[in-house]
């Protein structure tokens, strides 16, 4: 075995310690080494018998991703792109917030690209390559955290990639980052969104933490969300719908739809309408956002005033809604325009 720790799971980890003889314990004490005393070698983990430090740098070596490329926007958003230990690239954006010096959110990616392939998103158009490990997740809000100088309130599961196509390794780095003993984000300050993998819907309403979930719908009509969502079809709506049902039974925690408005696609009065009738029976929240300039894309914005009558019928038809202010958009960081630039 030659793999490096940063892209194993914790069983993974917790195997191989058993496979040469060592105590449960040992786990607990690399996870704090990597991510609270942010150890680069095993040589610092000094409370490790040497014995150990050599095993695991020969059979599970440590990469700490490095900063390859770093953006700043106009409105202070700073977007990364992270270099693997295999060279393959990933990139998390650091959005502080303008109203509070305490406010400081990450949204990290889950997989190198997306195999999802929605026609509106720049990671859908690169394809997949493969899965993050949890260290890798994890270093994505440390090093960013680093670089801003502040600590991280705020983490969104918006990046590349679908979280919940690479469940158990995005729950155990969610774990390890809520942790109170460790780097404590609380669970309530973590989303994370899916395009509606129900396998995943599922297993997240049993995890004990209260994290939340955010599910991109950009359609309540099937054929229009098939068209451009195409690998969500797998997960029909009325599906989707009672999943989410049964999510909020089980967790009475409230979900978010994202919706992203595309002029003359998903904007019109039926498309309104199917999204009012969608959200019936739901504790919901949807969030409107617009579509970002992305290269080669034929989608364009929906304009002010379409965007306003839909606020205004979606709270008269007693169902709360926001705008999400794009941020990071010059440095092509805002939603659906993570593609992994080198510059």
């Amino acid at each position: 075995m030659n793999t490096p720790i940063t892209i194993c799971s914790s069983v993974q980890i917790k195997d191989f310690l058993k496979e040469i003889h060592q105590p449960a314990f040992r786990y607990k004490q690399i996870i704090e080494w990597l991510f609270i005393h942010r150890a680069t070698s095993y040589d610092q983990m000094t409370n490790l018998p040497k014995a150990l430090r050599d095993e695991f740098a020969e059979h599970l070596p440590l990469y700490v991703p490095k900063l390859h490329n770093r953006r700043v926007s106009q409105d202070g958003t700073r977007k990364y792109l992270f270099e693997l230990h295999d060279g393959q690239m990933v990139e998390t954006v650091a959005i502080p917030s303008h109203g509070s010096k305490d406010r400081l959110t990450v949204c990290f990616s889950t997989q190198v690209g997306c195999a999802m392939g929605c026609m509106f998103c720049a990671t859908g158009h690169e394809g997949f390559t493969r899965n993050l490990g949890m260290a890798e997740i994890v270093y994505q809000i440390l090093l960013a955290e680093d670089d801003m100088g502040m600590r991280v309130s705020n983490l969104v599961g918006m990046g590349q990639g679908e979280p919940f196509l690479n469940f158990q390794n995005v729950l155990d780095a969610l774990l390890i980052l809520n942790d109170p003993k460790g780097i404590g984000i609380g669970a309530r300050k973590i989303t994370v969104s899916t395009c509606g993998v129900i396998p995943g819907i599922q297993k997240f309403q049993d995890v004990r933490q209260q994290f939340t979930m955010a599910v991109s719908l950009h359609s309540a009509i099937q054929e229009k969300r098939d068209q451009i969502m195409p690998k969500a079809r797998k997960w029909p709506l009325h599906q989707l719908k009672r999943a989410l049902r049964e999510y909020l039974r089980t967790t009475d925690r409230r979900i978010t739809f994202e919706y992203l408005l595309i002029n003359g696609v998903n904007d019109g009065e039926e498309d309104l309408k199917a999204l009012i009738d969608y959200c019936d029976g739901l504790l919901c929240h949807v969030n409107l956002l617009n579509m970002n300039a992305i290269e080669g894309s034929p989608f364009k914005p929906t304009g002010k005033k379409t965007i306003d009558a839909w606020l205004r019928r979606l709270e008269s038809a007693g169902i709360e809604a926001t705008l999400r202010t794009s941020r990071g958009s010059d440095i092509e960081g805002a939603c659906g325009q993570l593609k992994n630039a080198l510059s």
